[in-house]
């Protein structure tokens, strides 16, 4: 089922991420899915996250179609051509996966293969672009298509407790201009500075997934603050996680913080994208308990 469908439902979306193996083994991502995210709405499947190798998106989301998932498919500019890009959206159509989160991606040097060479042929917006001209039945150059146009869910991504709250609304406008039809955030640890920025983006009349990553240590934290855009951490949880560290080892820190973080926000958003890290088990404890 398209995310969009549920949005228009009202329904309240729950959605969460896994990330594909360096490798080939998929048994125990989809075990565990299978164990631990069988209710969620859909699941997002990353592509070559934080620029490495691994196996690629579009066959894991075939994996857990075929498992009974309804799987969004990621895709990033940074490794594909507007050729390549425009293919894959069409083959994730051919195979019934109609969910995306279209994103830039980062740079190669993250990785684990840093001499690789960035495409980047296409942005976040370009590609959001490409995705709606393909469901009219044309490709980016105005070529026409054969056989039915596809028809998707279009995602990307926004972070509202960013140093540069105009930056990402200019940012937002350019997305929803282009045709998006939902949004996820970066990981939000900091309610009031979500609530303010969500007042600010009810014009859009676009849906917004909540994003939350279990924190599992405050050394954790501290390398997100450090290394990933459009993350901030308080001190107070870090603070908090530095305390407890039996507990928050145990994962009981980072669910109670989470749970806050949802309590507080549940009313200003139309779902959740939870980013377990490896902690597929403690997500059924976040949201029973929130």
């Amino acid at each position: 089922m398209l995310l969009t469908e549920l949005f228009e439902q009202g329904k309240f979306v729950i959605t969460g991420e896994v990330g594909p193996p360096k490798g080939t083994n998929l048994d125990e991502l989809l075990d565990s899915a299978n164990k631990h995210l069988r209710s969620f709405d859909a699941i997002n499947v990353t592509d070559c996250q934080a620029s490495m190798v691994k196996l690629g998106s579009l066959a894991t989301c075939k994996a857990l179609l075929d498992n009974g998932h309804t799987p969004v498919f990621q895709l990033t500019c940074r490794d594909r051509n507007r050729i390549a890009l425009q293919s894959d959206l069409l083959s994730a159509a051919f195979f019934g996966i109609n969910n995306l989160l279209l994103l830039t991606g980062d740079y190669t040097t993250l990785g684990d293969a840093p001499e690789s060479k960035p495409v980047f042929d296409f942005d976040s917006v370009t590609l959001i672009q490409a995705a709606k001209a393909l469901e009219g039945g044309y490709d980016f150059n105005g070529n026409k298509l054969e056989g039915a146009a596809p028809s998707f869910a279009k995602g990307a991504v926004v972070s509202p407790c960013s140093d540069s709250v105009d930056t990402q609304l200019f940012k937002m406008e350019a997305k929803v201009k282009a045709g998006v039809d939902f949004f996820q955030t970066q990981t939000v640890y900091e309610p009031r500075r979500f609530i303010d920025f969500m007042e600010c983006v009810k014009q859009f009349n676009v849906p917004v997934l909540l994003g939350l990553v279990i924190l599992k240590s405050a050394n954790m934290a501290r390398f997100m603050n450090k290394n990933i855009a459009g993350v901030s951490i308080p001190q107070y949880i870090i603070d908090e996680l530095d305390n407890d560290k039996d507990m928050a080892k145990a994962g009981i820190t980072g669910v109670r913080i989470l749970r806050r973080v949802i309590d507080e926000c549940k009313d200003f958003c139309q779902g959740l994208h939870i980013m377990p890290m490896g902690w597929n088990d403690k997500v059924a404890e976040v949201l029973n308990r929130s």
